[in-house]
């Protein structure tokens, strides 16, 4: 077992280690965790393991060509996209933030290139119209295993067809930068709802009421406002949840929280908040 070496966290900055390792020491599996697999040492002990294949999940690290050859069936990953569409480093927040309506899980073999190497296996799934990043990072995480484990004895006893993904329709997936997750409340209550899903759980869409930092997780649109209202002024809030203008329509926040503060529901929250005539204003 490959993941990467334990990272500084909390309180004083100790080590810990990731899920993953804690798992994997749980299970009984010998953990390697090379900071680089660039160095000869680490592709020692890769070369040193003989195996027939090296299954890749959200690892986070590069793997050179030289990497890459040291499996006798080579390296496979699985991607949670529709390939070719969202190459990169987080398809399932961009996905949701373009407003797909579908996606799924490929199974591929790596290659030097990012993401582009030619499909083995594919598994599609809606996008629901209240799918945040957390969930539909669950739902395919639990497809993409079951895939794999479908593809793995086909690959060993070579029924496996391995198809070039298609020159058309490549998108490429960019890091989640955290000032995405600002909140402009002249846009579009569509976007916005969806930017609140892509960014749950992190890192959260961000705005600030009166002054202080306020992150939204939960947020669905709910018709237009009147004319000549600002962007950000609160219509409603109720147990239902708080209504907001946007530039194009109205976004009802169901769930939010103070920086420092535990998430509440807007029913909760109202209690202890004064709303009449507020605005929600960008950080």
């Amino acid at each position: 077992m490959f993941t990467q070496p334990d990272r500084p966290s909390g309180r004083g900055q100790p080590l810990h280690a990731s899920p993953v390792k804690n798992l994997a020491v749980r299970q009984g599996f010998r953990v390697y965790q090379p900071a680089t697999f660039k160095s000869p040492e680490a592709l020692e002990t890769l070369r040193g393991l003989e195996l027939d294949v090296l299954v890749v999940v959200a690892y986070g690290l590069i793997l050179p060509p030289a990497a890459l050859q040291c499996p006798r069936q080579g390296c496979i990953n699985i991607h949670a996209s529709l390939l070719p569409r969202w190459r990169g480093a987080a398809p399932i927040q961009r996905a949701v933030l373009a407003g797909d309506l579908k996606t799924g899980v490929t199974i591929m073999r790596m290659e030097a290139g990012l993401d582009t190497g030619p499909m083995l296996a594919t598994r599609e799934i809606d996008i629901g119209a209240d799918d945040t990043a957390k969930t539909l990072h669950d739902r395919l995480a639990r497809i993409g295993a079951e895939l794999m484990v479908e593809t793995l004895p086909a690959l060993r006893v070579g029924r496996v067809r391995e198809v070039p993904q298609p020159s058309e329709g490549v998108t490429y997936a960019e890091k989640i930068n955290k000032a995405e997750a600002l909140i402009d409340w002249r846009q579009d209550a569509a976007l916005i709802s969806r930017r609140v899903r892509a960014f749950n759980p992190w890192p959260i869409a961000e705005t600030r009421l009166n002054g202080a930092q306020l992150l939204d997780s939960a947020a669905t649109e709910a018709g237009q406002p009147g004319a000549g209202i600002s962007p950000g002024t609160v219509l409603a809030a109720t147990q239902d949840g708080i209504d907001i203008a946007c530039g194009r329509g109205v976004l009802r926040i169901q769930r939010l929280q103070l920086a420092g503060r535990k998430p509440l529901f807007a029913r909760e929250f109202i209690k202890g908040q004064r709303l009449d005539g507020a605005r929600f204003a960008p950080v």
